[in-house]
């Protein structure tokens, strides 16, 4: 561990400086400018060379992802003894698969073989929407799927619910969904969604096991909240006593926020995994950070 240099691309700093703290190892700022053209300069504050290059970076937007492009090889550059990601949100993670005759361009996988052609030696995602983007290269890659099931169990028994339910907005997530009652020992549903664009679906009815008790609708992100509202209005129609939400990803895109400020949900409790989300009146944010820690240790011990 003595060997090691924590850095990050600038959307997931807050986030790991709180790894390299739970690390117990310094984190290294990268130097970055501004050109007047536009172009961005960046290197790194000390040499990397022969050391275990830990980079953090989140690539919810097109200069996150590039950014973090550039750490990665930039690090090769530098003859870094190994180059380890994590990437705590990945964007176009919903973008793994084209339908049929659509000629969509699938950029959750086209967009992760790019991080992989850069060459880094480990690679590790955050609750992945789909794990079909894990297996994007030739076999050269060590790749990890996180899942935060346990950070999201202990936030839920310390958020002083109580009573409580666990929903799945529809039957894809109702595994995983099923999985977080099994480690709180609660009931569970799922409701009727169908999508017919690409940001809008209609969610049907929910089962009446959530009559007079506190629902928990879980998913893996908000990203509009169009299908969350509409189940918690569903499970509030079932006799819900009131409604929860919880989600790893906190996207809160466009008019989200405001959608929820309006709507019956009283708080979501989510991950720090998207850059720039804390705690206020309506998020009950935790951190991804001693996950990520106990993961990048494990992985560096074997090195």
């Amino acid at each position: 561990m003595n060997n090691l240099m924590i850095v990050s691309n600038w959307a997931s700093e807050a986030l790991a400086r709180r790894v390299a703290e739970a690390l117990g190892q310094p984190f290294s700022e990268m130097v970055c400018r501004r050109f007047a053209d536009g172009e961005q300069y960046h290197a790194f504050p000390s040499d990397p060379g022969g050391r275990d290059l830990v980079i953090i970076g989140a690539t919810h937007n097109d200069a996150s992802h590039q950014e973090l492009l550039d750490l990665i090889q930039g690090g090769r550059y530098n003859n870094a003894r190994t180059v380890n990601v994590v990437i705590p949100y990945l964007g176009h993670s919903t973008m793994e698969r084209a339908k049929p005759d659509s000629n969509e361009i699938p950029k959750g996988i086209t967009r992760t073989r790019q991080i992989f052609r850069a060459r880094p030696d480990f690679v590790a995602f955050v609750d992945l929407h789909s794990e079909a983007v894990l297996h994007a290269h030739g076999g050269e890659i060590s790749t990890y799927h996180i899942w935060s099931d346990e950070l999201a169990v202990a936030q839920i028994r310390e958020s002083g619910l109580e009573d409580y339910v666990l929903v799945s907005p529809d039957y894809g997530f109702s595994k995983r969904v099923a999985r977080l009652a099994s480690l709180l020992g609660c009931p569970h549903t799922a409701a009727d969604k169908d999508r017919y664009d690409t940001d809008k679906t209609i969610v049907g009815q929910v089962s009446s096991v959530v009559r007079g008790r506190t629902a928990v609708v879980c998913d893996d992100m908000i990203r509009t909240g169009g299908s969350i509202i509409q189940t918690a209005n569903r499970c509030l129609e079932a006799g819900a006593r009131e409604v929860h939400v919880m989600a790893t990803h906190l996207v809160l895109a466009g008019e989200a926020r405001a959608r929820f400020t309006a709507s019956p949900i009283r708080t979501i409790i989510g991950s720090d995994s998207y850059p720039g989300r804390e705690s206020d009146g309506l998020l009950q944010v935790y951190s991804l950070a001693p996950l990520l820690a106990t993961v990048l240790r494990g992985q560096l011990h074997r090195r």
